[in-house]
């Protein structure tokens, strides 16, 4: 009998202690998840130039702002934004940071600071009033609204600009190229998921690669300028999946591109057709995933470069991205 009651409380035992273990992965679960930021606001919007004006969208953001602008830009000259800043700048917290290899005095002042070393502030985004985010591969100049084919994305999130609100004070405030990590990479906006992550600091390259080994069905990107080995041998490991990408035709035959090395596996990779510049930076997986920002696929922006990237998780934006893929195809 003594034997009988020792094996049943000894059961009872192993499975209190079971279910005491499956009640803490449970609760750490829901922390987990419950540390993940879920925001209701306008959906996000997203504009391809030259086909659409740009510099009208971002003029019409930077104008909504009640108390700061703070845009990071490689280069600006459109005269439109420059004096919407300038305008703005009368009564809410204005601050622009540009490379300053394109510093030509078109941008005067104390809200202004220019890099201070050799590599470039490869940036091209705002945080708007703490709750808007615009980026993209689009800078507020002629040639990239007018003439080159580029993105704008505008997401309406506190979390989100917060990200870049504290990038933008490293910036700001001299500390070029070495960052800290961000500290919140994921929200939901209306349910989708939006992660985004700024170079060289958070690995650009590895978020990127991860994406590309993650697809299921196909990858189509277009890139200005290809370099980076590392997720052009990513690309080569999923070959045998649907995968397209489109050059820049200027930057093609430089020094380290990687077209001849993923068209000599098969791949259907071609060079576009803009006598201009195809500067997008852009992967779409599977059909429902974007990755967007400033960042093109070099050593230089994987390990020097101020660059932003933003991964969106959402068939919607990723069809409006792929009808632009198809309209470059031909």
């Amino acid at each position: 009998m003594k034997t009988l009651l020792f094996k049943y409380f000894h059961q009872i035992i192993i499975l209190s202690s079971l279910l005491g273990v499956t009640f803490l992965i449970i609760s750490c679960s829901q922390q987990i998840n419950s540390a993940v930021p879920h925001e209701n606001a306008s959906a996000p919007e997203v504009y391809f130039c030259p086909k659409e004006d740009c510099s009208k969208v971002l003029e019409k953001s930077i104008a909504l702002a009640n108390s700061s602008v703070h845009c990071a830009f490689y280069d600006i000259d459109l005269q439109n934004v420059i004096n919407t800043l300038a305008a703005k700048s009368r009564s809410v917290d204005v601050k622009v940071v540009i490379d300053s290899s394109n510093q030509q005095g078109q941008i005067k002042g104390n809200a202004l600071r220019e890099d201070n070393n050799n590599q470039l502030m490869h940036n091209k985004f705002c945080s708007i009033d703490g709750k808007i985010v615009t980026t993209g591969s689009f800078n507020p100049t002629f040639n990239d609204n007018s003439r080159n084919n580029n993105n704008l994305v505008v997401i309406y999130s506190k979390n989100l600009a917060g990200n870049y609100n504290e990038e933008f004070n490293e910036l700001w405030n001299g500390k070029f190229s070495k960052g800290e990590k961000v500290k919140n990479p994921v929200v939901y906006v209306n349910g989708i998921e939006i992660q985004n992550y700024f170079c060289p600091e958070d690995g650009c390259t590895s978020r990127i690669v991860s994406e590309i080994k993650s697809a299921r069905r196909s990858v189509y990107f277009m890139t200005f300028t290809f370099t980076n080995k590392d997720i052009a041998g990513a690309l080569i490991s999923k070959k045998e999946i649907d995968i397209k990408g489109i050059f820049d035709a200027g930057q093609a035959g430089s020094n380290f591109s990687q077209l001849e090395r993923l068209s000599g596996t098969g791949m259907n990779v071609k060079k576009d057709t803009n006598k201009y510049k195809m500067h997008h930076k852009v992967f779409i997986i599977d059909n429902e995933t974007v990755v967007t920002g400033s960042f093109n696929p070099t050593a230089s922006a994987e390990n020097k470069n101020d660059e932003n990237i933003i991964i969106i998780k959402d068939k919607v934006i990723a069809g409006s991205f792929l009808k632009e893929f198809d309209s470059l195809w031909g």
